[in-house]
């Protein structure tokens, strides 16, 4: 089956047998621009596995003139379909080219705060428990919690939304993310537990975003930990802890909050996480280090260095220099324009 539609792949490229014949409404240069155009339609169709039906999608193109205009056999004018073609192709180099060039930002790295929090996550699988993770934005809570759930048994990583935050919505939400198949709304939550009891102990759900959530989510996933016997981490900003702080009456948020084994708490990324960080860009110059540790201390942490860095890197290319100044990253900060918002 594989190899028929590799095939079938390969012959929707083929070259056209048939190629417009100058003359009447078609010029010899829009013949020889279609031939040109051909090529690099096939080239493109090939690289990215797109059938004849997606480019003229992407061109916005009408199929049976796409096809027509393919094949060779388009009767009308040949100069307004190349010329729209044309604008297609060069926009879709372009825009890969830019992409190529963007550079990427660094791969996981272990640093102290990420050992944190894997030591958490850690701790909430063993137990099991019940554990909340608030740190500052950008200070690597979600790749963390990616990292651990790719490299550990039974854990189970997913997002909430403001669009997902109450029992319901999470509970669909978990639901996909743990292959259950339950379309009885009332039956939904004893299916996500039974799911994740019979993963057969050491299962971890951790529920990123958590801030979100609303109290009744909350205590859904509490019950989740003493009924099922499961980890939880909620991971998110301080928001989601300071609702127990708010009410410290409120006998529910009494009841949730003695059921918390463990709290990771940091508004602010260790220095020597800020130095690994600028250290994984290779920036060794003094100026530029303080200036980016300077960045890094803003709201957003290690996010507002990478997206300094990678824009900074840009403007250097720009410049045909492949050394980054520290007159190249203080204009990229300047452009981004988010020192109000930090």
């Amino acid at each position: 089956m594989n190899m028929h539609n590799s095939t079938s792949q390969l012959k929707t490229w083929d070259r056209p047998s048939r190629t417009p014949e100058a003359g009447g409404n078609k010029s010899r240069a829009d013949v020889d621009l279609w031939l040109n155009l051909i090529d690099r339609i096939i080239a493109v169709g090939k690289t990215y596995g797109w059938t004849k039906a997606e480019v003229a999608r992407r061109i916005d193109m009408p199929d049976g003139t796409f096809s027509q205009y393919y094949s060779g056999k388009y009767e009308g004018r040949l100069d307004s379909l190349n010329e729209k073609v044309a604008q297609w192709l060069d926009a879709l180099q372009e825009t890969a080219g830019i992409a190529a060039a963007i550079p990427q930002s660094p791969s996981y790295m272990p640093l102290r705060g990420s050992i944190e929090i894997i030591e958490t996550l850690t701790w909430a699988q063993v137990a099991p428990d019940f554990v909340m993770i608030t740190l500052g934005a950008g200070m690597g809570k979600t790749a963390t919690c990616r990292q651990f759930a790719r490299t550990r048994p039974l854990v189970f990583h997913t997002t909430v939304t403001e669009s997902t935050k109450t029992v319901h919505g999470m509970l669909v939400e978990l639901a996909e993310q743990l292959e259950v198949r339950e379309h009885n709304p009332a039956r939904l939550a004893r299916a996500i537990g039974m799911r994740l009891r019979r993963s057969g102990g050491g299962t971890l759900l951790i529920v990123d975003e958590g801030q979100h959530l609303d109290d009744a989510a909350l205590n859904q996933l509490r019950y989740f930990v003493d009924v099922y016997e499961c980890g939880v981490a909620i991971v998110g900003n301080s928001e989601v802890y300071s609702r127990f702080t708010k009410h410290r009456s409120d006998r529910s948020y009494a009841q949730l909050k003695s059921r918390i084994g463990k709290r990771l708490h940091r508004t602010q990324p260790y220095d020597e996480d800020l130095a690994t960080c600028i250290a994984a860009w290779n920036v060794s110059d003094p100026a530029c280090i303080k200036f980016l540790t300077g960045v890094g201390m803003k709201g957003g942490a290690f996010r507002q260095i990478d997206k300094t860095m990678r824009m900074a890197i840009m403007a250097a290319i720009g410049e045909g220099s492949s050394v980054v100044e520290l007159r190249h990253i203080q204009s990229a900060w300047k452009m981004r324009d988010v020192e109000d918002m930090a």
